[in-house]
């Protein structure tokens, strides 16, 4: 049995609790037929952790993230929350989360399986293949700068403001994240800012250029607006490799790029901190972008594999286990070519089934894959 690793399991809420739950049969078979195990604790954190605790993220729940080799995690929300007051909503836990283990490097990969080509609502022959990388900033910028809130004014009205505000060393660590994926991958990568119109933008671009000529000579770097970004990922995206942004952007491009991919069901996410100076290994958090869904939640109609392939990238940037990391990304593709679908991907001539049918599809690829 490998020496295991610890791991703090947070599904979180809406479906976050049914992919979770389908994630750790997967766990369980490569403890089974792998011998790779994990010393798993859970814990609760978002909505259900104010129902039970009356706060998002416990103080307790923190430490024990922060003590955890990585922390895989579901989805948090929905909408019995929408009247909290805003530092007690569910999204403050997951903010908390990133920001407290300093998460800076969010990875999201946007991949389009063979099978799920006819999936997207682009032209086959604009996604066909496609494999890009977003790497979004994660701790900074609009959703922490200060200063931020709402204010009331003196007419009776009300201001709202939030700072999107970047360092020289905060673009610098997340600029040679980027450069460190290409290298990896085909050599180029795309900055993203709004230079033409803000400040932070500016910056942004002047320390990529000077990080560029400083350390990543070897790729190829250029520069786009992120409003050209978008209208990019929709008209030509396989023109990408890595693209490198900022939280807001990072957040809004994401989404845009997983719909390349067929469904926000289908794209998982790596959020990783600076390596450890022992171990060589990042703080990591490793979460599905589609959130908590609370509209299908408890149905046995959500979509796992985005899960399962957030798992596949803990084994892989955590943890080394590529060949078990390689085996997952392989089961969902063989568990989609065999016409197996839930509602968000379905297409005619295949089967429709639920999170427990396309957990087992992917259980049964994994066990043919082993013999």
């Amino acid at each position: 049995m490998a020496s295991n690793r610890k791991v703090m399991v947070l599904p979180g809420d809406g479906i976050g609790v049914e992919v979770m739950a389908a994630n750790l049969k997967v766990i369980d078979w490569l403890a089974k037929h792998k011998s790779l195990a994990f010393d798993i604790s859970e814990d609760k954190v978002g909505g259900a952790a104010y129902d039970a605790y009356g706060t998002p993220l416990r103080d307790e729940t923190l430490a024990d993230a922060v003590a955890s080799d990585a922390v895989l995690f579901g989805a948090v929300g929905g909408p019995q929350y929408d009247d909290l007051d805003f530092s007690l909503k569910p999204e403050r836990g997951l903010l908390a989360l990133r920001k407290e283990m300093d998460l800076f490097a969010n990875l999201r990969p946007a991949i389009v399986f063979d099978a799920l080509v006819g999936a997207s609502t682009l032209k086959p022959e604009i996604v066909s293949g496609l494999n890009i990388m977003i790497l979004r900033e994660l701790c900074g910028g609009s959703y922490f700068a200060e200063p931020r809130g709402i204010d009331a004014l003196a007419d009776g009205t009300r201001k709202g403001y939030d700072t999107n505000a970047y360092s020289t060393g905060e673009i610098q660590r997340i600029g040679r994240v980027a450069f460190d994926l290409a290298r990896k991958r085909n050599g180029s990568v795309t900055s993203v800012e709004k230079s033409n119109v803000m400040h932070s933008g500016i910056l942004w671009r002047e320390e990529m250029t000077k990080l560029h000529q400083a350390e990543g000579t070897d790729i190829t770097l250029s520069h786009m607006y992120a409003d050209n970004c978008a209208m990019q990922l929709v008209r030509y995206p396989k023109q990408f490799d890595v693209i490198v942004t900022d939280n807001l952007f990072g957040d809004l491009l994401s989404d845009c790029a997983a719909m390349l991919t067929g469904s926000l069901g289908m794209l998982p996410s790596a959020s990783l901190g600076a390596p450890d100076p022992e171990t060589g290994l990042p703080k990591a958090m490793y979460e599905p972008v589609h959130g908590s869904a609370p509209d299908i939640a408890g149905q046995d109609l959500a979509n796992p594999l985005a899960q399962f392939l957030s798992f596949a990238m803990m084994l892989r940037y955590s943890f080394g286990q590529a060949e078990e990391a390689d085996l997952v990304e392989a089961a969902v593709a063989d568990a989609l070519a065999s016409g197996k679908r839930t509602g968000d991907i379905m297409a005619p001539d295949c089967e429709q089934i639920g999170t427990a049918g396309m957990t087992q599809a992917v259980l049964d690829a994994m066990d043919r894959r082993a013999r």
